[in-house]
Formats: structure tokens, sequence, C-alpha cells
């Protein structure tokens, strides 16, 4: 099968096409024919040596992690999908999932039914950056209905996925992002944007209940000052930075690092809220999966508004 393959840590210029055997699913597996695979920043980190590279280790290895795709083969116990469903999901993150191919193998659980409404590319753009943002407000701040809910890079991949997941929970929406993202923030529910480059958000925003950091840095630190007594800031970039617990306790609210996790009931939940109409997604780009040395360029610019994807299917 063709695979998008590193053999170095570098620049895009080290992603390049290759032939690579075809996986097979083990017990409690499914073969996965790659429709289209979804690009994060995660991505273009471990393909520096950043990222997940301590974990996935020393080249050569593919990158990936967003799958949508048909199930070709499943392995010995499986029972939730069949050959011939269409699936999406994030498997084996933060271990190497290896999107960047035409097949791949992971446990049925990893995956949950594509919404049939959209297409696979729109689908590849959920699993990674949708459950971080639903990990990162249901499971882990426990977001309600009229909380008010802070939310930095909202117009990103993960930030324009956390606005409507809060939304779709009942909360008030404040949410970052330049000028030119204000009329798409509101067109997904935002109830008050702050630009971050004219204003420092914690001067305006205030009584917030959820901050989800998506720039990391000192934002956090920051954001802190936009919290009540109780509230919680989720880190996601990076964890916490030196000095945020500390902060966070000082002022009474509470801090957490964050990563996500392969999540099949959520997906499914997720699944539920896109067919349903309360959750779209938005996509930048899409390139085939030659170009994904093109797409990091693009995503490492950091001006997208919603994900990048690669369409591994014509």
């Amino acid at each position: 099968m063709k695979a998008i393959t590193q053999h170095a840590f570098g620049g895009p210029e080290v992603l390049v096409v290759s032939e690579v055997d075809r996986p097979t699913p083990l017990p409690t597996e499914i073969l996965v024919r790659v429709h289209a695979a979804g690009v994060n920043p995660v991505d273009w980190k471990t393909r520096e040596g950043k990222g997940m590279a301590g974990v996935l280790g020393e080249p050569p290895f593919i990158l990936g992690w967003d799958v949508s795709g048909v199930v070709e083969e499943v392995g010995f116990g499986v029972t939730t999908v069949k050959p011939g469903d269409e699936v999406y999901g994030m498997p084996w993150f933060p271990r190497a999932a290896s999107a960047y191919a035409e097949y791949v193998t992971a446990p049925s659980r990893h995956f949950a039914l594509k919404p049939a409404n959209i297409s696979h590319v729109e689908a590849a753009a959920l699993p990674l950056a949708v459950l971080t943002a639903w990990q990162a407000l249901v499971d882990t701040a426990h977001v309600e209905a009229g909380q008010r809910v802070l939310v930095h890079a909202a117009a990103g991949g993960v930030g324009h996925f956390a606005v409507q997941i809060a939304k779709a929970k009942g909360a008030y929406v404040i949410g970052t992002a330049s000028a030119g993202k204000h009329e798409f923030l509101r067109s997904i529910g935002v109830d008050e944007v702050v630009d971050y480059k004219t204003t420092r958000f914690e001067d305006v925003v205030s009584d917030v209940d959820v901050v989800i950091d998506l720039v990391g840095g000192d934002n956090a630190v920051r954001s802190i000052k936009t919290l009540r007594p109780g509230g919680i800031v989720v880190a996601i970039p990076s964890g916490l930075q030196e000095g945020v617990a500390e902060a966070a306790e000082a002022a009474g609210v509470r801090s957490t690092p964050f990563l996500v996790e392969p999540d099949h009931a959520a997906l499914t939940q997720i699944a539920a809220l896109v067919t349903a109409g309360e959750l779209r997604v938005a996509v930048e780009a899409v390139l085939p999966l030659a170009d994904a040395g093109k797409a990091h360029e693009l995503g490492e610019a950091g001006h997208s508004t919603g994900k990048i994807v690669l369409s591994v299917v014509d």
C-alpha cells in the first residue's frame, strides 16, 4: 500500500510517499480502507521530533491519527462493525496509528460509525480535535447549562468544536480569535467574541466557569484572572506551564493538563450531534495524500479556520 513515511526528524520535506506492507488485523482489530486522514498540530510537532516523538521513538514511522474510511476486514471477536461499514476514529493515540496511509488496523472500539450525513473528508476532520474538545469539556470540566465557557483559539480545529459542544450543553460561550474570524465564530454559536490582537481578554472577560486554553505559553496564567471561584482552566497544547497550578490554587480555582484518548462512546455521541445538525465541521483545505508536506506547511502557518484533511481515495 502507499503511505507517507519519514526516515528522519525535520521539516515537511522529510514526508515522502512510500510503498509499505499492508497491515493485517489481529483479534478484536479491524482493517480500515482509509478514505481521508485529518492533519493536526501534533502531527507536525511529532515530525520535528517534539509532540509524540517520545512515544513513537526514532523514525522511520508513519504519522497521522485521524481516520475516516470503510471496514475492509474484521479480526476474530469483533461484533461492533462489519466489512463495508463506514467508520471514523482516532486509533491508538498517542501510540502510532499510521493514518497517512491507504490502510490502518486498530481495535474496533477505537472507531465508531461515521455520521451518514457528512463525507469522509469531513469525518476525517473530526476525531482528534472533536474528542479533545469533548473530553476536556464534558469529562474533565463537566460543563453544565448556564455556565460561562471561554475558548481560546476558538476558530481553530479543536476550538470550533469546543464552541459547538459547549453550546450543545447549554453554555454561554466566549471565544478569542482575530477579527477576521469573528463572523465565522458567530455563525457557529459564539455569544461573545474577543480580538486577542487588540484586546487583553482578561480585561474584558470575567465570571467564567471553564477555560479551554488552546494557545499555551502564559495564556493559562492570564486566564486564571477570568475565572470565578471554583472554576477550571484546562490546558491543552503542552500541559500546565510552570507556575499555573500554583497561581490557580492561590486564586481559588482549579487547573489541569489534558491529553486526548481513543473513545468509542464519545465518538458515537458526537456522531449523533453531527447527524442532528448540532455540530458542523469546518474544513480549511483538502489535499491529496502525496501532498502531506504541503498540508503541514499550511497548518504550521497558523491561520487555519477549522481543519486540514488529506484525501486518500479520490
